[in-house]
């Protein structure tokens, strides 16, 4: 069999690169950092590839999170995605950041019936909400996930935990007293299970677009036209 080789990343909160071969994860970065993701993205990837002796043309693959996540950083990791897909000719395959969250929860051992809230950091005080179950599908090594209900951005005092049995993600612990559930692990996203999701997804023949999810307008958006003044 030929070995397949993956590059997947994630800007949607810190910055995480991870090169994968047939599954197994070859070289990885993270850096924890909130705004500078079009500056330090790039160097990042350089060095996973250079750890793991690889080049952008042996890429089989590129995995991306599409969020949900504020404009400026997922815009980053989404962009450099597909830039690097269309240069080298490969596919580019897209994959909610919350549903890697849950898959992660899933791989580390929840029983099959669980549901799994994962919340990350949507700042303005806010965050971003996804419940997901396991589906009952081979996914390799990696536990595929579903939504149950629509994502959501709210406030942490608002956050309901509904029919959710383990609390996870960066922002779990800004809604625990709200949900009464403690944060559990993981409380960061794993780019290596984001590339087992894409190939297994991929290997189904599932749709997987690259639109990112944003559930609210950017921060900074065109001047509206101007009012004409009235003698």
């Amino acid at each position: 069999m030929v070995p397949v080789l993956v590059l997947a990343l994630d800007t949607s909160a810190d910055i995480a690169v991870a090169l994968v071969r047939d599954g197994v994860t070859v070289a990885a970065r993270t850096v924890g950092e909130q705004r500078r993701h079009a500056e330090l993205l790039s160097p990042l990837i350089t060095e996973v590839l250079a750890d793991a002796g690889a080049r952008p043309a042996d890429l089989d693959a590129v995995a991306v999170g599409t969020g949900p996540a504020p404009f400026t950083g997922l815009r980053a990791g989404l962009v450099t995605a597909r830039t690097l897909g269309f240069a080298v000719g490969v596919p580019v395959h897209g994959v909610g950041s919350l549903e890697v969250l849950a898959a992660q929860a899933f791989a580390a051992g929840l029983p099959a019936d669980a549901r799994v809230l994962a919340v990350t950091d949507a700042r303005r005080k806010e965050v971003y909400v996804g419940r997901f179950e396991a589906m009952p599908v081979a996914a390799g090594s990696v536990v595929d996930v579903r939504a149950v209900e629509p994502l959501a951005v709210a406030h942490p005092a608002e956050v309901e935990r509904g029919s959710a049995t383990v609390l996870v993600g960066p922002a779990a612990a800004l809604v625990a007293d709200a949900v009464g559930l403690p944060a559990s692990p993981p409380a960061a996203l794993d780019p290596g299970v984001l590339a087992g999701l894409a190939m297994a997804r991929a290997a189904r023949g599932v749709d997987q677009p690259t639109e990112p999810l944003y559930l609210r307008r950017p921060d900074v958006v065109p001047p509206g036209a101007r009012k004409r003044a009235t003698g």
